[in-house]
């Protein structure tokens, strides 16, 4: 996804007014060097501003340059060789998602295995996603809404944001624990899918709460239910979908990861230095901006965070027999 040109200018111009935080004496002198941090999508989109955040702090923090480098392609796949073929140094990091969680299935012939050859550093931020319909779709309620569907089987048509993206596995485990059937549409990127569906041609998407908030409060899109287990501080009134939907979750998700055998004394160091600045107020007010929260985890539950999404996702690509194009 990504952010309008005007937009991107203030969050990266937010970025770089970031207050300096204290530097901190780095395990046995790391870094002494720039560090690259790849991320496998365009400049502009939320997961390379987030990078770019932290690499900011850190290059505050740390008293060496850490610069983002955008690989784009191949749904990320790129950037996560470029990373594991690097040495493991520490000098090379790559930020990894939610979707890698789900290509791990999707992708069935990658040449490296995310949970072998990547080791977790630290998690950077959680993200919402929201089900939203067109004004003319006669349900004012996520309870309405999954009624309407059960007595129009196979009639209502959901848009998502890409094949095998979080907003397209996201409606698929909606639909299976609803017990509906719904139609899907993927599109290339949330400003296609939700055009359409304000103009009606779909009736319904899984959108990325910062892409669509505008239109919700513009009465363009009415909001159902979000998809984190909890309520969103941008949609406060909107319920989180597993209030009708028990046990539903399905959140978006950004962080950062090292080449296996990469030493365990620069991983700590990196996640207390990352953990330290997503607990500056600043940073969670820039977050805020793009639809995220800071998730400050350690290294071993960032790691239990990737294996419970990638096995919850690989049982929803199964189920709806999900294929790349």
């Amino acid at each position: 996804m990504t952010l309008p040109r005007r937009r991107l200018l203030q969050l990266i111009a937010g970025a770089a007014t970031l207050p300096a935080l204290s530097r901190t004496s780095p395990a046995q002198g790391y870094p002494s060097r720039p560090v690259r941090w790849i991320v496998g999508f365009a400049p502009g989109g939320s997961s390379d501003i987030h990078a770019r955040l932290m690499a900011r702090l850190l290059s505050e923090r740390l008293g060496q340059q850490f610069v983002v480098e955008n690989r784009p392609g191949a749904a990320t796949n790129i950037a996560l060789q470029a990373a594991v073929n690097a040495a493991p140094d520490g000098y090379t990091l790559v930020t990894i998602t939610s979707s890698n969680a789900s290509n791990a299935t999707l992708y069935r012939s990658l040449p490296f295995d995310l949970q072998r050859d990547l080791i977790p550093i630290a998690a950077v931020s959680r993200g919402a996603l929201v089900l939203e319909v067109n004004p003319s779709v006669p349900a004012n309620t996520l309870a309405e809404f999954i009624a309407y569907a059960k007595a129009n089987p196979g009639k209502i048509n959901v848009a998502s944001y890409g094949l095998g993206t979080t907003g397209h596995l996201a409606g698929e485990l909606f639909k299976a624990m609803a017990g509906i059937a719904l139609v899907h549409v993927h599109y290339r990127g949330d400003a296609l899918a939700l055009t359409d569906t304000m103009a009606g041609q779909v009736q319904a998407t899984f959108s990325t709460i910062i892409a669509s908030v505008e239109f919700v409060r513009a009465g363009k899109l009415r909001a159902l239910g979000v998809t984190t287990a909890n309520r969103w501080e941008t949609l406060p009134d909107v319920p989180a979908i597993g209030e009708v939907v028990p046990g539903y979750e399905a959140s978006v998700w950004n962080g950062v990861a090292a080449p296996r055998g990469t030493p365990p004394d620069i991983i700590e160091t990196l996640n207390r230095e990352i953990n330290a600045g997503l607990a500056d107020p600043k940073v969670k007010e820039r977050m805020t901006g793009l639809g995220s929260i800071p998730m400050p985890l350690s290294p071993a539950d960032f790691k239990r965070l990737l294996i419970d999404d990638t096995e919850k996702w690989a049982k929803v690509i199964r189920a709806a027999n999900i294929k790349p194009e």
